[in-house]
């Protein structure tokens, strides 16, 4: 199980230059020399604006006032100029941001991925795969969509107020000091809607994880939700969540919307306070015209710049929210790990052996002190009642779970002294749920291998009985399988599972419930099948119809964890008890249904 974990937005007194250290570490700075190259342009671009204020005042004074036609065509051509290079390096530094956007995302989410399926099995019980699916898409997103667009306040916008508020002191620094007078009153209350935008926004990446989960559930129980009619109840549920979602947006909103309208207010208030001050030296005479529309178009045009700043705090406090969730899952990680020195693998077909095995789920215990040996070789098949333990085995076995107490050995070496990936590979599992992509047979079955010839291909579909119901589907092999194998019959996906297990070709193999949910036919072609597999491979099988196991070598009984007996059929039978029992059950409800 997976340890306990800081809770998301545990983080949140990181600062932004912290938070923005770590995008450029693990992803940025692949890139640098593009962004260098992006952030030349921006600054380019933003220079521009500072030059198109500076030509008012000769525009004004020396064309318009005085005449002068070589000021006309210098001031003309130069505006036209600017404009040129303002539009060259805009066009420039969006291409170039829109490709590291897009390979950052990539990288995030490449990374994040394969961090995840790295975590504990415990870690996915406790995480439903819609907030999952929100993490890697949705805050990816988020943080990419948020890092580019301050990164260009920063280097365009920034240098534009640097450069307009240049150009406003050369004119007059009294008239720029009553221009920005109010600006310092906004440090504490923009620091008060900062917090509230990080709260909000982290309120809102969690209900679009919710909304993402309900979505996932509707999508892959879309059966159950028809036959039961709960096509109304599902929608109203989600209904709802879209309305929280929109709440929560609509807070976060208004508190990024709430520093430009500040800055608006300040504003406004200093441009009448240069009204009244420099109007009064115009009509007086100290200052001309040009001067004064010189310093009104700089201060105009540092407006929109300014208020993109303002907008800079509430958008990275959006992004703070997700890098806190990624950040969370990234922290985290796996306590299943491969020693440090490993023990080579055994060859050849090995005994596998519980020894006093202790297991909780929780406060919940489902292994108590098991104890058994499946020989070399040999099928051992492992019965009892739902909840007895049964499934829990294969986890502990392939080391998906670690048991609180005991251990599980192949030949006597305990499974935690082998490289996990190896240990691994000694299983092929078949499960009664067979777990198909939606890809192509051919993909489901090969599982990226490019070794396989076609030959032995053909022999592992022949073997599974794959090739029987081959011709009856479109393509073939390379049919798709449908999302969870749903083209396929559960007898059809059964015998995918098995031709996958036959190419692993591992010692060990793990059937459960292999033909519980198929009908006879399906039944015994699987089973024909499932026998041609195990053959002289140490197989364990579960089974709830104890007539597929008769011919077990062994068979393991337990009962709430435990186990209570161990022997043959002919053995279990003659010495009574639970298996006894099950089997007498069993054939009388046979019994029943043939005879009715």
């Amino acid at each position: 199980m997976a340890p306990p974990t800081p809770k998301p937005g545990s983080k949140k007194n990181q600062s932004a230059a912290s938070l923005f250290w770590w995008l450029w570490r693990d992803y940025l700075r692949n890139y640098r020399w593009l962004l260098a190259g992006a952030v030349v342009l921006m600054m380019i671009e933003g220079s521009m604006l500072a030059l198109i204020s500076r030509m008012i005042q000769p525009m004004f004074d020396d064309v318009f006032a005085e005449g002068d036609r070589n000021a006309l065509y210098f001031v003309g051509f130069a505006i036209m100029g600017i404009f040129f290079v303002r539009a060259i390096t805009s066009s420039g530094q969006r291409i170039l941001m829109s490709l590291i956007n897009l390979l950052a995302a990539a990288d995030m989410r490449k990374h994040l991925l394969r961090h995840m399926m790295t975590l504990d099995s415990g870690f996915f019980q406790l995480h439903p795969p819609g907030q999952l699916i929100e993490r890697v898409q949705g805050d990816v997103g988020v943080i990419n969509g948020v890092w580019s667009s301050i990164l260009t306040a920063i280097a365009r916008d920034l240098v534009s107020l640097i450069g307009l508020l240049a150009v406003a002191l050369w004119i007059d620094w009294r008239w720029t000091l009553i221009a920005v007078v109010g600006i310092p009153l906004l440090i504490l209350p923009s620091l008060l809607v900062q917090a509230y935008i990080r709260r909000r926004a982290r309120n809102t990446r969690e209900i679009a994880g919710r909304v993402s989960t309900r979505l996932d559930e509707v999508f892959h129980g879309i059966n159950p939700v028809k036959l039961n009619s709960l096509e109304d109840y599902q929608a109203k549920r989600y209904d709802g969540l879209i309305r929280e979602g929109v709440d929560a947006s609509m807070r976060t909103s208004v508190g990024q919307a709430a520093v430009p309208a500040m800055i608006d207010i300040m504003t406004g208030i200093g441009f009448l306070g240069v009204m009244l001050y420099g109007g009064s030296e115009i009509i007086a005479g100290e200052k001309t015209n040009g001067e004064f529309m010189a310093f009104f178009t700089a201060m105009s045009l540092a407006f929109d710049p300014l208020r993109r700043l303002g907008l800079v705090s509430g958008q990275w406090q959006m992004a703070a929210a997700s890098v806190e969730r990624l950040q969370h899952v990234l922290n985290l990680k796996p306590t299943i790990l491969s020693p440090a020195k490993a023990t080579a693998l055994p060859s050849g077909s090995p005994a596998v052996a519980l020894r006093d095995v202790q297991m909780n789920y929780g406060d919940l215990p489902v292994l108590r002190g098991a104890n058994f040996t499946a020989e070399a070789g040999k099928t051992t098949a492992l019965v009892g009642a739902s909840g007895a333990g049964k499934s829990t085995v294969f986890n502990v076995l392939t080391r998906l779970i670690e048991p609180s107490e005991g251990a599980a050995t192949i030949n006597d070496i305990p499974i935690t002294e082998f490289d996990l990936a190896e240990l691994r590979g000694l299983f092929s599992v078949v499960t009664q749920d067979a777990a198909l992509f939606d890809e192509t047979l051919r993909d489901n079955i090969l599982l990226g291998r490019e070794d396989v010839d076609d030959a032995h291909l053909q022999d592992v579909l022949d073997a599974a009985h794959v090739s029987d119901f081959l011709p009856m589907l479109p393509n073939g092999l390379d049919s798709p399988a449908g999302p969870r194998g749903s083209n396929l019959s559960g007898g059809q996906r059964q015998r995918v599972a098995i031709a996958r297990a036959l190419l692993r070709d591992t010692p060990i193999l793990l059937l459960d419930e292999a033909t519980s949910a198929l009908d006879t036919k399906s039944e015994k072609i699987v089973q024909t099948a499932l026998e041609k597999l195990s053959t002289g491979r140490t197989t364990l099988v579960i089974a709830h119809r104890l007539s597929t196991i008769r011919n077990a070598d062994s068979i393991v009984v337990m009962d709430q964890g435990r186990v209570v007996d161990q022997g043959d059929h002919e053995t279990l039978i003659a010495r009574g008890g639970i298996y006894a029992d099950l089997h007498r059950l069993q054939f009388s409800q046979e019994e029943s249904e043939k005879n009715a």
